[in-house]
């Protein structure tokens, strides 16, 4: 078992808080041990709490279709919440309940190291844009401390108001270009490296 398979396990008896009380079962994300990509969403819906897994109802099916729709493989980015149970109608999570949370997330973060964070609707977005409003920022990724943080509307939205569709899309194309443009950079610099490593190696030989 992985440190965030364990992780997650450990999850699974958690009473910090009222939600707790109404579960089915906890949700506390899926996908690669060490991803490029977090996607953090605000909280489990029904379905979600019936099988344990998030986004598998209609926004994740929506979600995994814009992933696919730009070239991006739901199994290679990392998927969780900023609350682990779902709130009772799904109504809105509570400030206590993201706090009493937070300290997962916070591990599973520190555990996985992603190049990007996506935050999905207005919860997540507080976590890193606090004051922000999503309307203004969605689709302008900042980096910090060498992690690119990048707002999304969550695909909720586009559900519920059918004219955010072509918005998320517009972001995920986003999104794509900005792997693309950071993996070239990468790579560029690893050649670089080589490069360098190659001459100071030919140089030791005089």
């Amino acid at each position: 078992m992985s440190e965030i398979e364990a992780l997650c396990q450990s999850m699974l008896g958690c009473r910090e808080c009222g939600l707790s009380d109404g579960r089915t079962r906890v949700v506390p994300g899926e996908g690669p041990d060490n991803p490029r990509i977090v996607f953090i969403g605000e909280a489990p819906g029904w379905q979600e709490d019936q099988q344990g897994r998030p986004f598998v109802g209609p926004s994740g099916q929506l979600l995994s279709q814009m992933l696919a729709a730009v070239g991006i493989k739901r199994q290679e980015v990392y998927i969780c919440n900023i609350v682990k149970c779902r709130p009772p109608n799904n109504r809105d999570p509570l400030p206590t309940e993201i706090s009493a949370c937070k300290h997962w997330l916070d591990a599973q973060l520190e555990l996985l190291k992603p190049k990007v964070i996506v935050t999905l609707g207005r919860y997540s977005l507080a976590r890193y844009f606090s004051g922000e409003s999503i309307g203004k920022i969605h689709g302008r990724h900042v980096k910090r401390d060498g992690v690119i943080y990048f707002p999304m509307y969550h695909p909720a939205a586009a559900l519920h108001q059918g004219g955010l569709r072509s918005a998320i899309e517009e972001d995920m194309k986003k999104l794509a270009a900005l792997l693309h443009d950071a993996s070239a950079a990468q790579e560029e610099k690893m050649q670089d490296k080589a490069e360098e490593a190659s001459s100071q190696q030919q140089l030791s030989l005089f």
